[in-house]
């Protein structure tokens, strides 16, 4: 007997040379910082999580426009979520956090490839930045398993809307 694992989606919302970052305001991970996301509702397409999530979090509407990677190593959320994560643009970047998180910011890129985000999100963003070819501008590499093997990291298309 197998048990299913929770789906979530999660946005890499780029703007200039920012990016959106959430601090968790609960379990795992209370505190840290990480990009926005979370659990896929009932009747809720991925993409549609993933915009809610951000609208919910850090107050603006973004579209998502394509799939960065699906990860779903175990052990990258003590929960066993599988996440979609998606690049979105922002329709307006300025920042109303929502309930569902203690703060939101806009965080330099140059500065964010740095940071541990909680679970994965460091590898994400470093997916994303490279397959959105911002990799020259601010010294991100790809994800080395991604890189490797063509893994976790790896898109599975370009069919968001």
């Amino acid at each position: 007997m197998h048990s299913c694992r929770p789906v979530a989606a999660d946005a890499v919302v780029i703007s200039g040379d920012r990016v959106l970052l959430i601090q968790r305001a609960a379990y795992p991970f209370k505190g840290r910082l990480a990009l926005p996301g979370g659990h896929l509702a009932a009747g809720e397409t991925l993409e549609e999580c993933a915009a809610r999530e951000v609208l919910e979090e850090a107050g603006i509407r973004v579209s998502p426009k394509r799939i960065i990677g699906v990860y779903s190593r175990p052990g990258r959320d003590p929960r066993g979520t599988v996440s979609v994560a998606f690049y979105c643009t922002a329709k307006r970047p300025h920042l109303h956090p929502g309930s569902d998180a203690a703060g939101a910011l806009w965080v330099p890129l140059s500065r964010a490839i740095r940071m541990r985000l909680a679970f994965d999100h460091s590898s994400i963003l470093k997916d994303a930045l490279h397959q959105l070819r911002y990799v020259h501008r601010v010294g991100a590499r790809p994800h080395r398993k991604a890189q490797e093997h063509g893994g976790e990291g790896k898109g599975i298309g370009n069919n968001a809307r």
